[in-house]
């Protein structure tokens, strides 16, 4: 089917959104079993990890890790907001700088200041965009206003600013002292309309996933093997310690086959991965292609990422030809989901 749709249903008993375009899965979140991130608590400092530089912390779901320990000591209640998923055998990460996210609208309390997104590039809506945030915003806290905001209703978007202001204030102003959840993070549907701006149509209801051909792509997510296009394909495995991509050619038996079959994979690769609920180290094992068309193929990954929703780095080339990323583990990994 042409266009966009939005399933809003269920895998198994979690509940989960997927984002259908053109036919395709192009994204997905899914509820886990462990704090969605945007969770923020009130936490108990234990005591710090010696040589780590980080200290573990008491909250209702269980311990948290907290890498910024300046000025913290043990008994000390603080406010932590979850930052991502997880490693397996690890506990939470967390961060104090908390971030109240909305459609539209970021509020920063511990980073004053009113922000475009860099990606609203037209000088008119920007500045029309800014003085909306000095008409709405209130107090020291800061604000960036997203790039869902090219185009939008005006007063939607005032709506957005002031929302995210009262839910800050509220969590703010909290007095207590004991371990405590002051804010439940996001659900799939609330994160699905929170990030999904563009126009789709929206299917609910326990056969959303069929009706919109999602349950068919997830099953296709069962193989690791993703086509490409052209003659080649990628397998995508999650190991303990890395995320594991393998190009091959496939019967592409041209010169040009292998820089071909890479330059398809590391395009698609953010959606796979995206999709596959995957983060953390990624290891990249290309089709061979010559070592000059190095920059080439960096230009086409760097590309790639900077239009995917999930923050991801650029490591760099091991010494044996391999791309290396480092991606924020941002949502359940499929895997978990599906067993």
């Amino acid at each position: 089917m042409k266009g966009a749709q939005i399933a809003l249903g269920r895998i198994g008993e979690r509940e989960a959104a997927a984002l259908m375009v053109d036919g395709r899965l192009e994204d997905l979140f899914v509820a886990g079993d462990q704090p969605a991130p945007g969770t923020i608590y009130r936490a108990i400092a234990r005591r710090p990890m010696k040589g780590q530089g980080g200290i573990f912390c008491d909250t209702p779901d269980g311990p948290v890790y907290l890498r910024q320990i300046k000025g913290v000591a043990p008994g000390d209640a603080l406010m932590v907001q979850v930052t991502g998923h997880a490693e397996p055998g690890k506990a939470v990460p967390v961060t104090t700088k908390l971030l109240f996210k909305s459609r539209y609208a970021i509020v920063t309390p511990d980073a004053p200041g009113l922000n475009v997104s860099r990606q609203i590039r037209d000088e008119e809506m920007r500045d029309a965009l800014l003085e909306i945030a000095h008409e709405v915003m209130e107090g020291d806290a800061g604000l960036i206003l997203r790039s869902s905001c090219a185009g939008a209703d005006p007063e939607a978007i005032a709506e957005d600013i002031r929302a995210m202001q009262d839910v800050a204030a509220k969590v703010a102003g909290d007095r207590g002292t004991g371990a405590e959840i002051l804010l439940e993070g996001d659900s799939p549907e609330m994160r699905a309309w929170r990030e999904w701006v563009m126009p789709a149509d929206v299917v609910e209801g326990p056969d959303a996933f069929e009706i919109t051909g999602a349950a068919d792509a997830l099953e296709a997510l069962a193989s690791p093997i993703a086509a490409l296009k052209g003659a080649g394909s990628m397998a995508v495995e999650e190991t303990r310690a890395l995320v594991a991509v393998d190009v091959n050619t496939g019967g592409d038996t041209s010169p040009a086959a292998g820089l071909k079959a890479t330059i398809a994979a590391l395009r698609d690769l953010p959606r796979q991965l995206r999709i596959r609920g995957l983060g953390g180290v990624i290891v990249i094992d290309p089709a061979p292609f010559p070592k000059k068309e190095r920059r080439q193929v960096e230009s086409v990954l760097r590309a790639a990422l900077k239009s995917d929703s999930v923050e991801t780095t650029f490591v760099g080339w091991t010494p044996m030809g391999n791309i290396e990323l480092q991606r924020k583990r941002d949502r359940v990994a499929l895997s978990e989901v599906m067993e």
